[in-house]
């Protein structure tokens, strides 16, 4: 039943989850309201009680602050599976590189919570204020992580990095001459998807298929003309990578009714792709979309503001890869 692979999934999102935090700074200004120092805050990946035991133990208070604080970790924590965005375990799904010349095959991801927790100290209240300022703007209460898996095959997924909780402290125990730490600790889940085994695909695409009926009955009776049936392929996910628009409000998995930024760009009577679920468009109104949920036995999923709205169009059906699980249009002629 089991086999060794190794797809580097968790890693890949600690990875893309560190480097939303690798560029804050802050300044320091004088009484003329002049910028004197920056300081580019150092981020590195262990524990809260690591990083408090080593300035415990360098309690030098004439060392400059820069050297020990302010400074920011992170952890991964905790993993847990989301019912919420369950898929249907027997659908599978083919992956192939931007060359064409790799094609794998594997079952739907399995749907993951990553908890991960963001730890940042330093000895000036401004300090702190100044780097909180520069994280929770962007978190309203989730960020969607765009994160590339599965190596040369280059899957790019949405991963939605939600804002749960800010902890505050102020480690000052001891005599005077302890050195002060504010520590915030910021509570994330990264909601990602593990992936199986991958397996090679081989073969070509239906690109059209034509079904004649011959005409006729074993009591001897015929008809005057055959009935013939074509089918043409059509794509139930986005792969041209066109951005149509964004969503302007939180979707849960119960509502038919969305909102988003430019529904002009949308038109009726389509299909739209977030996240990893296919819609069914039947009306417009404004910015306002009428929609069939989780078409062609998509994942019903739960979808953030500002996630990226993509129309399915026959620029994406020219592209449907080797295997895909492609739904049907057809007429009788």
């Amino acid at each position: 039943m089991f086999e060794y692979f190794y797809n580097e999934i968790f890693r890949s999102v600690i990875i893309g989850f560190g480097s939303l935090f690798n560029g804050i700074q802050i300044q320091h200004k004088d009484e003329n309201d002049s910028t004197f120092s920056v300081v580019k805050v150092p981020l590195a990946y262990g524990p809260t009680q690591k990083f408090l035991a080593r300035l415990k133990q360098n309690p030098d208070l004439n060392a400059p602050v820069q050297i020990t604080l302010p400074r920011m970790s992170f952890e991964f924590t905790n993993l847990s599976y989301d019912s919420s965005r369950k898929s249907t375990q027997t659908q599978t799904v083919v992956y192939t590189d931007p060359d064409g010349t790799e094609t794998k095959k594997g079952y739907l991801p399995v749907p993951y919570n990553m908890t991960i927790t963001l730890s940042i100290y330093t000895k000036l209240n401004d300090d702190m204020l100044q780097i909180i300022e520069q994280i929770v703007p962007y978190f309203q209460p989730g960020y969607t992580l765009p994160i590339k898996f599965l190596g040369n095959l280059n899957e790019v997924i949405n991963v939605p990095v939600q804002l749960d909780n800010i902890d505050m402290s102020d480690d000052y125990e001891g005599n005077f001459d302890t050195r002060r730490a504010l520590i915030y600790t910021l509570t994330f889940t990264a909601k990602t998807y593990v992936f199986g085994p991958l397996k090679d695909v081989s073969g070509d695409i239906i690109k059209k298929v034509t079904v004649g009926y011959v005409a006729g009955s074993t009591s001897g009776r015929s008809y005057e003309r055959d009935v013939t049936y074509q089918v043409t392929p059509r794509a139930v996910k986005d792969y041209d990578g066109v951005v149509a628009t964004l969503l302007s409000e939180n979707v849960d998995m119960v509502e038919t009714i969305i909102d988003v930024d430019d529904g002009t760009k949308i038109p009726e009577k389509s299909y739209i792709y977030i996240g990893q679920e296919e819609m069914y468009v039947d009306n417009v109104t404004g910015n306002r979309l009428v929609v069939k949920r989780a078409q062609d036995k998509s994942p019903l999923q739960n979808h953030l503001l500002g996630e990226k709205v993509y129309t399915i169009t026959q620029a994406d059906n020219t592209q449907i890869e080797v295997g895909d699980n492609f739904g049907f249009d057809g007429n009788l002629f």
